[in-house]
Formats: structure tokens, sequence, C-alpha cells
């Protein structure tokens, strides 16, 4: 064996031996393309246990082992690394998916370099492929590359090498209306999303320091012209080894105009709030402390605003009747509305008005509160209480009229207005309920204390007692009481029907 031969030989085995143990996989190759060597990391990257499982040339490898580019077009057998190096290319940082063609489950993703050994007089002697094992990396960037295109926040991720933006995901393009080929490879000067920033310097400096960029409004120009109100924030990281800038917005169209539209609804509620004649108070539903009052308010009851607004309901003290501001409240508090409820009023001055208090809850600034409007029905009660005057009077005599005409007119008479409290028929005790029903028959006391075997002053009682719990005042109103129920439904008698 020549001097050559032996030098030859010691080399490789030297160079197996230095290799062996590392953690690069590392192929070597004749320069015919044979497959002469590999290391435990090289046979461990490819998942076989021998050389011979590699293939015993290029071409054998070609058969057994399928590579894809990262975009996931497929590398052509000419242009796989073990057929470029044997070409004689030397090449650096070529990025393949290898995955056996017997089980397309398993891949890895390589990291291959080649190297060219070259003899004392400088012609190719081995050749060489090293590679690394990046398939951790890969994936962890495949499920970042999922996640940064799946997201609906609009992003874009610049390379602070350049300044220029190598990723966008379709959140920005459909906010924005760029297409991706307008974005990618394009600059920051091209497309300056920090143009229109409220604290543009301090966006800048921090890009230049590869430091976070705080949020802050931003103004992006369109495609089609016009711009976009956005807020924009800037977080470093590091994409493919490489410092880069990913940039994420918040679109502020649809709350700008949520925020108009809110205004302009206020705007109305305000206006209508001060113009309408009829006073308004609004107060706070935990508290009753007003936190408002229009100027009806203020000319009906003549109170300055400032011994109301700030003021609690019980503090002003213009609900006459204490018991009719808790039930009032407690109805509210209840049903979170109320129609036409009648109150009587305290003016400054002490006069008492009548009104027809409705009530609903709103919410202000987040917080519930209870919007009163308070009608004056004074005159019209006035009125009513003149008609209830004269048709007791004629009802004194109930016996010279039907019943028809009994009922309507207590019907005139029932005040229409909804009560906060009602009383309930159970209310009555047995004897009370007998009585009531009798006066539902249009008998008068001497009658019914004949009917029942009862003393005329226990009949006079009973009625009493009976007015007092329905909160009526006279028989027509007790009669009507028990037709609203239903009560009594028989066909009714009057006293020159029997």
């Amino acid at each position: 064996m020549s001097q050559d031969v032996l030098t030859t030989e010691t080399n490789r085995r030297q160079l197996q031996q230095i290799i062996a143990g590392l953690s690069d996989g590392v192929i070597l190759l004749e320069l015919d393309q044979t497959i002469l060597w590999a290391n435990e990391a090289a046979l461990t990257m490819h998942g076989v246990g021998r050389i011979s499982d590699l293939g015993a040339d290029s071409t054998e490898y070609a058969k057994r082992f399928a590579l894809r580019y990262r975009n996931n077009h497929p590398v052509a057998v000419e242009n796989y690394p073990i057929n470029r190096v044997a070409r004689g290319e030397t090449f650096g940082d070529v990025l393949v998916e290898v995955t056996p063609v017997d089980d397309d489950e398993r891949v890895w993703v390589h990291n291959v370099r080649s190297m060219v050994l070259t003899d004392s007089a400088g012609d190719p002697e081995s050749l060489v492929l090293i590679m690394d094992d990046v398939t951790e990396w890969a994936s962890a960037e495949q499920r970042f590359e999922k996640t940064f295109h799946a997201n609906p926040a609009p992003a874009v991720i610049c390379r602070l090498s350049d300044l220029r933006y190598i990723k966008v995901n379709s959140g920005f393009l459909e906010m924005t209306g760029y297409t991706r080929d307008q974005v990618i490879g394009a600059s920051t000067y091209e497309l300056d999303i920090l143009e229109g920033a409220e604290k543009k310097d301090l966006a800048i400096a921090r890009l230049r320091e590869h430091a976070t960029i705080p949020q802050m409004q931003a103004e992006l120009k369109l495609p089609e012209g016009g711009s976009k109100q956005v807020i924009v924030a800037g977080q470093p990281l590091d994409f493919n080894e490489e410092d880069c800038m990913l940039f994420s917005f918040v679109d502020m169209e649809p709350r700008r105009k949520v925020e108009v539209a809110l205004r302009q609804s206020e705007e109305r509620f305000a206006k209508a709030f001060r113009l309408t004649p009829v006073p308004i108070l609004v107060c706070g539903a935990s508290d009753q402390v007003v936190m408002d009052i229009n100027e009806a308010f203020l000319d009906t009851f003549a109170y300055p605003s400032e011994e109301v607004l700030g003021k609690t309901i019980t503090e002003i003290g213009f609900i006459h009747e204490k018991g009719a501001q808790a039930r009032l409240f407690a109805a509210l508090e209840k049903s979170a509305s109320l129609d036409r409820i009648d109150v009587s009023l305290r003016k400054k001055n002490a006069e008492l008005i009548d009104c027809a208090v409705s009530a609903d809850t709103v919410n202000i600034q987040d917080n519930p509160c209870y919007l009163l409007v308070m009608m004056d029905i004074t005159e019209r009660k006035r009125t009513e209480l003149e008609l209830v005057a004269a048709i007791e009077e004629v009802m004194k005599d109930a016996s010279w009229f039907s019943r028809t005409l009994i009922e309507k007119l207590a019907n005139v008479k029932s005040v229409n207005s909804p009560k906060l409290l009602s009383a309930s028929f159970t209310d009555l005790t047995a004897r009370e309920r007998d009585v009531l029903e009798l006066i539902c028959e249009g008998l008068a006391d001497k009658e019914i204390a004949a009917r029942l075997k009862l003393a005329p002053n226990t009949v006079r009682n009973h009625v009493s007692t009976i007015y007092s719990k329905l909160n009526v005042h006279s028989r027509s109103e007790a009669i009507v009481w028990a037709r609203e129920r239903g009560l009594f439904s028989g066909e009714w008698r009057t006293k020159g029907q029997r």
C-alpha cells in the first residue's frame, strides 16, 4: 500500500474518531457519491440504526427519503444536498424536511451545510454533509406561524436589520385593505405604520433600541386613500435568529362609531330631558341621591337647584307622605318601572300638588339610576273630586237606580290611576266577605243586618273595616273594587228587582 493511501486512510480514521461523538450529524461520501460513513447523530436524524440503511449512494438515498422545502414544495432529486455536494457545491443553511418514503408520519427538519475536503495538492478527496436537527425549532416556528396567522388581532413583523416587513397576518390585511404583496418586503419608509402615532419620537427611539413600544394611538394610511384610527404597540422578538419587532394593532373604528352613536344618543336624551315641560328627576337607585333635574322640576316645585342636586329624596322631602315614598321605591326596586302612580308632592312653599308619577330604571355610567317623571294632575283631580261628590250625593239613595247605572256611576267615580299596593280579598274575614257580597247586591245596612241576623251597629262596624282594608271610601267604590276582581259575578239585583 502506497504512502499516500496510508495517509488518506489514517486521516479518515482520525476524522471519523473526531466527529463520531459530535451532536451534529455528519455523512462522508466518496467522490463517486458512495456513502462512506455516517456518525450516530446522522443515523438518528434519519431514524435508522446502520449506515447501509441510508443507502449505498446518493441514488439509493433519494429512493429511501423524500425531501421537502419549508414552503412544502418537494425538493427535486438533483437538488438533494447529497447530490449537490457530489457535484462539488459548497453551501450552508439549507432547511429541508426529511421523511422516510415508507413512513410519512415521521418527519425531521435538517439544517444542512456541505464541505469538500481536499488533499495536499488541493484536489477533492472526500465530500462531507453536516446537518443539525432543528425539528423542535421548526415545530415551534410552525406553531408560531399558525398562531400568528390565526390571530384575529391585526399584526405585522418587521426585521430590524433593514426595517422591512417579513410577516403579515390576515387581520392586518382585512383591517387596512392592503394585499400581502404590498406589505411583505416593503420597508417602514414605504409603509410607515408609526407615521401618525401620538408618540412617534418615543416609538422610533424604542425601535432603534430594540425595546418594547408601549400602546399609543396612531393613524394608518390606507392603500385606497384615507386613514384609520388604531392603537399600535411593538414587542421585540427573535424570529429565524433575527432581531424583529412584532407590531400589533387594535382597530379603533368600531369603538369610535359606538362612541359617536353613544354621544349622539346622550345629546338627544339631554336635549329631551332639558326641554320636556314635565318635571323630571334622576336619582341613584341605591342611595336615591338626586343626580340631575330639568328646568320644569325647578319651575314646578320652586326649588333652587343647589337644594336638590346631591341631596337624597328624603332630605328634600318633596314627597308628602313618607309611606308613599317607601312604597314607590320598593315597587321600583321590585319591578324596575312604574306607570302613572298617584302621589301627593310638596312644593318648597309647602303647597301640595297631585302628580301622576312614572318611573323607569336607566344605566348612567354603568350605575343603575331611577328616572322619575312627574305630571301635575291637580286640576284634573279637583274636577274628579267634584264629580265624585256629585255622584255620592246622587247615590245616597241607590234604590231608585238599576244596578247597571250604579256600576257605571261608580266606575266614573273610580280614579283610573294604579295604586302602589293593592288589598287582597283574603284580607277580609269571612263575615266581612258576606257583608261585601250583600253590599254588591245593593242592600242597605239594615237589610244586611236582617239578612245576616246581626245588629245594625255591628254591620256598620263591618262596613267601616271593609272600607279601611280595601282603601275605599264609599259603597260605590267597594262595588267597583269587587267587580274589578271578578267577585260575586252572579247577576246583581237591585232593591226594586228582588
